[in-house]
C-alpha cells in the first residue's frame, strides 16, 4: 500500500511540474509580452525555476517509487544496484534517463533566465518542457500496443498531455496576471480564451481516441475501476468547461465593454480561475491513479 501511494504521490506532483512548466512557458507566446510587466516576468521566472526542480526531484522519485513497485520492496527505492539494473534492462529505464537529462537541461535553462528579458531562452524551455510532457506518453499504457496501434495511441496520448499542459499552466498565468494591475488584461484574457478553444477540441478529440484505446466499450466504464475513474474525470473536466465558458461569455464581455461591474468581475474570474485550478489538480491526480491500474479493456 506505502509503494503504490509513493509512487501515485510522485506521480501526482510530476505531473503538476512538468504540466505548469509547459503552459507557463508557453503563456508569453500566445498572450503577448508587451502586455507583461517586470514584477510578472520577474515572478514567471522564479516559477519556472521552480517547477523545473520539482520536475527533477519527482522525476527521480517516481523512478524510486516504480523501482520499488516492481522489486516489491522499499529499499529498491534506494539500492543503487537495482535501480541501474531497471534503467539499463528496461524500456522504462532508457525512456526516464532521457527524461532526467530533459528535467536538468529545464533546471539550467530557466536558471539562466532568472532576470532576462521574458523571450530569452523561452523557446529553449518551451521545447524542453514540451518533450517532458510528450514523454510521459511513453510511461503508461501505450507500452502494451504494437506497431501502428502503438504509434496512434503515442501521438494521441502526447497531444492530450500537451494540451492539458497548456491549459492548466495558462490557468496558473492566468491567475497572477488577475491579481495584478496590468494594463489591456482583457486583451490577455481573450487571447488565453482563444488557446483555451484549440486546447478543449484537441482534449475531446485526444480523450476519445484514449478511451477506444484503454476502455474498448460503454459497459466497461461503468463496469470497471478503471472505466468509473474515467467518468470522475469527465466530470470534472465538464465542470472546467462550465467555468471556462463563464469566463469567457460573461465575465470576459463585461472587461471589455468597461462596465461599471468591471471589479466584480475580475474577482468573479479569480474565484472561477481558482476553480479550474482546483479541479485540473483533481484531474491529474485521477490520471496518476490510472496509471498504476489495469486498463479497462484489459479486465
Amino acid at each position: 500500500m506505502m509503494l503504490e501511494a509513493g509512487l501515485i504521490l510522485s506521480r501526482f506532483v510530476h505531473y503538476v511540474a512538468v504540466s505548469a512548466l509547459f503552459g507557463i512557458a508557453l503563456f508569453p507566446l500566445y498572450s503577448s509580452p508587451v502586455e507583461l510587466s517586470g514584477r510578472l516576468t520577474s515572478w514567471r521566472g522564479r516559477v519556472l525555476l521552480t517547477v523545473a526542480i520539482v520536475c527533477l526531484l519527482t522525476g527521480i522519485l517516481w523512478l524510486a517509487f516504480t523501482t520499488a513497485n516492481m522489486s516489491g520492496d522499499l529499499r529498491a527505492a534506494i539500492d543503487t544496484t537495482t535501480l541501474l539494473t531497471v534503467m539499463q534492462a528496461t524500456g522504462f529505464g532508457h525512456l526516464w534517463i532521457l527524461r532526467l537529462v530533459l528535467a536538468a537541461v529545464a533546471v539550467a535553462v530557466a536558471a539562466a533566465s532568472l532576470g532576462s528579458e521574458i523571450y530569452r531562452n523561452d523557446i529553449v524551455l518551451l521545447l524542453v518542457a514540451g518533450a517532458l510532457l510528450a514523454t510521459l506518453a511513453g510511461t503508461g499504457h501505450t507500452q502494451s500496443e504494437e506497431g501502428v496501434r502503438a504509434l496512434i495511441h503515442a501521438v494521441a496520448d502526447a497531444s492530450h498531455l500537451l494540451a492539458a499542459g497548456a491549459w492548466l499552466g495558462g490557468l496558473i498565468m492566468l491567475g497572477f496576471v488577475l491579481n495584478t494591475s496590468l494594463p489591456r488584461i482583457d486583451v490577455i484574457l481573450r487571447r488565453f480564451s482563444s488557446m483555451g478553444y484549440v486546447a478543449v477540441a484537441a482534449l475531446l478529440a485526444t480523450g476519445l481516441v484514449n478511451t477506444w484505446f484503454l476502455v474498448g466499450s460503454v459497459s466497461r466504464l461503468t463496469t470497471t475501476a478503471y472505466g468509473q475513474l474515467l467518468i470522475l474525470k469527465l466530470c470534472l473536466f465538464i465542470a472546467m468547461l462550465i467555468l471556462a465558458a463563464a469566463n469567457r461569455f460573461w465575465l470576459v464581455p463585461i472587461l471589455i465593454n468597461h462596465d461599471r461591474d468591471s471589479s466584480l468581475s475580475i474577482m468573479r474570474l479569480r474565484r472561477n480561475v481558482l476553480g479550474e485550478q482546483v479541479l485540473g489538480a483533481l484531474v491529474l491526480l485521477i490520471v496518476s491513479i490510472l496509471g498504476t491500474i489495469e486498463p479497462a479493456i484489459s479486465q
